[in-house]
């Protein structure tokens, strides 16, 4: 591999320190976690994200979710529906007191919740497309004992062809199979699963497939299904949903005082959700009924909701679909030293740990576009499926349109 060289070009009032492989940058979204540009990469010859987080450091929680998401993606990002990472270039290069990281990603045109919140008509067959992609994710990233925990329209990117990727894993999580203690305020509110509302330390798959059922009903309906003003009120609204929950539906809450709230609720009869979505076919409403469901262990799984009436046309295309290994969680735990000694943590990653797990993560980029082609060309394979274009509601196309192009570290 040629040794890297760099250039130093001011976009919008920030410096970037890059990598001359990457030109034309372009400033394409900011916000608390640094700033994205887009960008050509000259080398590989394709169009890229950049995201600069600058002072990488000084919210060690932060640094920690970057490092998870720069090795969940790593491992996943070969999947069609997962956003690729491309490049991880620390600055200064390859020092030990680096303070700032860039991060380059695939290049999206738009995010969902700007399809959704436009004027562009989507048709029931727009809608299946993203909903199977979706799944075709989750079974994916369930495969490799990964919970996202944070699914909502803004971090699902999507091309003018319909085809989408999942981004920002800074919050994602190992499944509960290792009875460990998991955070309960994890999900942005509006997509948060009944069992996180209800404070339970742990949970499993069934808090995406809730979070995906929010989503699939914001496609259908335009706007988000459930806007509550604190975690309380998000609850309220669950059950105004999905009427009463009584009994055994309540078992899987692991707090007293949250069923005892629980059983107290009553608002009356729901709306049905065939007046809720007049337009939504027999099908959909079904699916999503069997997604929005307020106990986590009668929810549908993945595997049965591709199967549905709803997909199973999409679903039959496919003669399998990809899974992976298990992400190994092991680097937050230990690390090996230099002379081969494992080092154990406590609570936390010691600061300079944290520098040394970037730095070996680093080095193991950049990431070919032969090396990616190869790993998503998968046996069994039928060819992908367009749909007609959906684009963002700007008049401008291109690339630069684009809504976030990778996780923010929020």
């Amino acid at each position: 591999m040629f040794p890297r060289q760099f250039y130093t070009i001011q976009v919008d009032r920030q410096l970037f320190h890059i990598d001359i492989r990457y030109q034309n940058l372009k400033v394409i979204g900011s916000g608390s976690y640094g700033v994205v540009c887009s960008a050509d990469d000259v080398i590989a010859g394709r169009r890229v994200a950049i995201k600069k987080i600058g002072n990488l450091f000084q919210d060690i929680v932060d640094a920690k979710r970057v490092l998870r998401e720069i090795k969940m993606l790593r491992h996943l990002g070969w999947h069609e529906n997962v956003i690729s990472l491309y490049d991880v270039i620390t600055m200064p290069y390859g020092r030990e007191d680096f303070t700032d990281i860039y991060i380059v990603t695939q290049l999206f045109e738009c995010d969902l919740e700007r399809i959704i919140s436009s004027n562009q008509p989507l048709s029931e067959n727009h809608i299946q497309f993203f909903l199977f992609q979706l799944l075709k994710a989750l079974k994916f990233l369930h495969s490799a004992k990964v919970l996202h925990r944070d699914l909502k329209p803004s971090n699902i990117l999507v091309n003018s062809n319909c085809c989408l990727a999942i981004c920002d894993f800074g919050l994602a999580r190992g499944l509960a199979g290792s009875h460990s203690m998991m955070t309960e305020y994890v999900v942005t509110r509006w997509y948060r699963a009944p069992e996180l509302l209800c404070e339970n330390s742990t949970y499993d798959w069934e808090v995406d497939i809730w979070s995906l059922g929010c989503i699939f009903a914001e496609l259908l309906g335009r706007q988000p299904l459930l806007q509550g003003k604190n975690p309380y009120d998000q609850l309220k609204l669950v059950i105004k949903l999905l009427g009463p929950q009584r009994g055994a539906s309540l078992n899987f809450i692991q707090k007293a005082q949250a069923r005892e709230a629980v059983e107290k609720m009553d608002y009356g009869e729901p709306i049905p959700f065939e007046e809720r979505f007049p337009h939504a076919s027999a099908n959909a409403i079904d699916l999503l009924k069997r997604m929005l469901v307020f106990d986590a262990t009668k929810r549908i799984s993945v595997d049965d909701a591709l199967c549905h009436p709803f997909l199973a046309a999409l679903t039959r295309e496919y003669s399998r679909f990809p899974v992976t290994d298990p992400f190994n969680y092991d680097y937050e735990k230990r690390r090996e030293t230099k002379k081969g000694i494992m080092r154990s943590y406590g609570e936390e990653i010691p600061l300079e740990d944290l520098r040394i797990l970037f730095l070996q993560e680093a080095v193991l980029y950049p990431v070919s576009s032969f090396h990616y082609r190869s790993l998503r060309t998968q046996p069994g394979r039928r060819g992908s499926r367009e749909m007609n274009a959906v684009r963002g509601p700007t008049a401008d196309h291109s690339a630069e349109t684009t809504g976030e192009p990778a996780a923010d570290g929020r």
